[in-house]
């Protein structure tokens, strides 16, 4: 593919709906925790409504955990962000950008011969846009992972 058509740098892929969703929700549970420990009757204890906040803050925390995956792509390479850890990839360590029929995320080959998800191409927020997002991701790998710089055109 010529570089002309790859596509514009910096670009970051991520499963908007997913975040439209569960962003809202973590905040509602979080007003709706709160809530319930202030107006629960005068038998509940301090303790008690603390461990009702405190669990709201845990079901936002994963939500909001749920929320996180992306995947950002620069000049220098891909930053993977999954639910809990991130990581960083040059160009050259892609070998190849994967997503089959029926997968439920992109998953790269790496140069190191392991594979890494990356959660924030998904098919489930829709398979054409999915679809777009690897090719664009695999064109990116291919013409910047063999020599290390973008591809002449």
């Amino acid at each position: 593919m010529p570089a002309t058509d790859l596509p514009a740098l910096p670009l970051t892929w991520a499963p908007r709906r997913n975040r439209l969703v569960l962003l809202p929700a973590s905040a509602v549970l979080v007003v709706l925790f709160v809530g319930m420990a202030v107006l629960l009757p005068a038998s509940w204890q301090l303790n008690d409504r603390i461990l009702l906040t405190m669990l709201g803050l845990v079901f936002a925390g994963v939500g909001v955990m749920l929320a996180r995956p992306k995947v950002l792509a620069d000049a220098d390479g891909v930053t993977v962000v999954n639910f809990v850890r991130t990581r960083r990839l040059q160009w050259a360590e892609i070998v190849r950008v994967n997503l089959r029929q029926g997968d439920p995320w992109v998953t790269l080959d790496l140069a190191d011969g392991t594979a890494l998800a990356a959660l924030g191409i998904q098919p489930g927020s829709g398979r054409e846009q999915a679809v777009l997002a690897a090719r664009g991701l695999r064109d990116l790998a291919e013409a910047r992972g063999a020599a290390g710089e973008p591809a002449a055109a």
